[in-house]
């Protein structure tokens, strides 16, 4: 027996024998065993043969821990997959559909075992036909962008007796502040949507010099800013910008905004309008933008002030908002906003009025007279009926009937009871076959 195997060495997680090839001896060789060796030798200048003497080491072991510059590291010897075989199929379905899915996959090879393995394998190789698209990181300037989404709540609102909705709510996120504002709308019309704008932007006092905004239909479904959108803009000197279509990373700050709204405002809450829903939302913005933001180091509450002193002023007039359009009025005297009918004072029937909505109330005027106010109805095809309106019509029904009794009572009637009938007098002038109208020479 050596001095090695007798130093215990052998079958020890140190080197095996004084005959194991260098490979084998430095592969398992510990880091604390390595890095002595280093020691012994360079620093105290110890001979290769002391130093295995003391270490109860192959010498081998020792220039090999020498000659290399980084510390041993334990590799298992790959054995192979299941899935190793079926590799070349997978290859020539990739080289084809590059983002055909997992079980598609599986079906088409007649994959027999379970997808754990297969899926570590698209992992790894499917970026190759893919493609990679790596993220660049974006730093923001103060009072230079906001991101702005539709997030829909899973929560049904109530909004009339027996009727719930899944309602939008609008959400904009200052980029350089982090700073989160939101509040539920109506619907996700043009007019909606920047009504709950320009409340939130009033709400901070000013607006930055561009809104993000994704491929929204009512803000640039087309793959262009609408015109409602671009007179908002145009009208707080700003502008609208699009992001690309199906790239929701383009705007991945509010988009994570969503996911912070649904994980943390939610959870435990019950709403009974939404009114409610604003009144709870608003609140929990309060405290939510006290928190510390890891990206940015700070608390969207402390640098809100940064950017609003680079954030351009508003302007004297509000910009156009709501729901508008002209309608002629008809006998039913309503008008529709966003499937809800609201009543018109009657006597306004057959003329021209103008329709505004806003999220909270409905204003129709006549030549700019207000015929009309309601409170908005955020229901779905109901019906909103003012009583003076109805009184008016029952009193314009009324009158009516007492004219035509009266001008029937006025007709002529014939002994047995049927109205005489009224000729003109040319009728019986035809009749007897005189003009009195153009006198003859005769006559003359």
């Amino acid at each position: 027996m050596t001095r090695d195997c007798h130093a215990g060495i052998c079958g020890s997680p140190g080197v095996r024998s004084p005959r194991a090839t260098r490979q084998e001896s430095w592969r398992v060789l510990k880091v604390e065993d390595w890095a002595e060796i280093r020691r012994l030798h360079r620093a105290e200048g110890v001979p290769i043969k002391e130093i295995a003497r003391r270490l109860g080491m192959a010498r081998n072991t020792v220039r090999a821990a020498l000659s290399s510059d980084r510390p041993p590291r334990y590799q298992r010897a790959a054995r192979g997959s299941v899935v190793d075989p079926y590799e070349p199929q997978i290859r020539a379905l990739l080289k084809e559909w590059p983002k055909m899915p997992a079980p598609v996959i599986a079906q088409r090879i007649g994959w027999p075992y379970s997808e754990g393995p297969l899926k570590k394998l698209l992992a790894r190789i499917r970026p190759e036909y893919v493609g990679i698209d790596p993220v660049d990181r974006v730093t923001y300037q103060p009072g230079q962008l906001t991101q702005c989404d539709l997030w829909f709540p899973e929560p049904r609102i109530p909004v009339a007796v027996g009727q719930q909705r899944v309602l939008p709510v609008l959400v904009m996120t200052l980029a350089f502040s982090r700073f989160m504002t939101a509040t539920m709308i109506p619907s996700r019309q043009a007019g909606d949507i920047l009504s709950g704008m320009w409340a939130l932007i009033g709400g901070v006092g000013r607006v930055t010099r561009t809104l993000l905004w994704d491929r929204e239909s009512a803000i640039g479904g087309t793959g262009r800013v609408s015109t409602p959108a671009a007179a908002f803009a145009g009208t707080l000197a700003t502008q609208i910008k699009l992001a690309p279509p199906r790239d929701p990373e383009f705007k991945g700050m509010v988009e994570r905004n969503n996911g912070f709204l649904e994980t943390s405002f939610l959870p435990g809450r019950t709403f009974v309008s939404p009114a409610d829903f604003n009144v709870q939302l608003a609140d929990w913005l309060a405290r939510a933008n006290t928190r510390t933001v890891r990206s940015i180091q700070g608390r969207p509450v402390d640098l809100l002030e940064v950017d609003y002193r680079a954030m351009l002023a508003l302007p004297p007039v509000a910009p156009p908002i709501g729901l508008n359009h002209r309608i002629r009025l008809g006998r039913d005297y309503y008008v529709r906003v966003d499937t809800v009918d609201y009543s018109v004072d009657p006597r306004f029937i057959g003329m021209l009025v103008d329709v505004t909505a806003s999220p909270q109330e409905v204003t129709v005027r006549c030549d700019g007279q207000v015929v009309a106010r309601h409170a908005r109805s955020w229901a779905k095809q109901g019906v909103v009926t003012d009583p003076a309106h109805a009184a008016t019509a029952a009193k314009m029904r009324q009158a009516l009937a007492l004219e035509r009794q009266s001008r029937q009572a006025a007709t002529r009637h014939h002994t047995d009871g049927h109205a005489v009938t009224m000729r003109a007098l040319p009728d019986y002038d035809a009749l007897f076959g005189v003009d009195f109208t153009n006198p003859t020479t005769e006559a003359r």
